[in-house]
């Protein structure tokens, strides 16, 4: 995931976009625990998109306070 690509978004779409990131790292988790994740790297990486939603929903906030 691009940070470009998240900058175009609205605030509710991160949201949206946080939401379903979070689902999955709950699904990757799971099947990490049971034996059944092909690619374990992916759990970093959702980690990662989900930091970068979160930072840029927080400097949303912040830009709309000084505003």
């Amino acid at each position: 995931m691009n940070v470009k690509e998240l900058r175009d978004k609205t605030p509710a779409e991160l949201e949206k976009q946080l939401k379903d990131l979070k689902e999955e790292l709950f699904n990757l988790r799971f099947q990490h625990a049971i034996n059944q994740l092909d690619n374990p790297t992916r759990i970093a990486a959702v980690k990662k998109d989900i930091a970068r939603v979160k930072t840029l929903l927080r400097e949303i906030e912040l830009n709309g306070a000084n505003s």
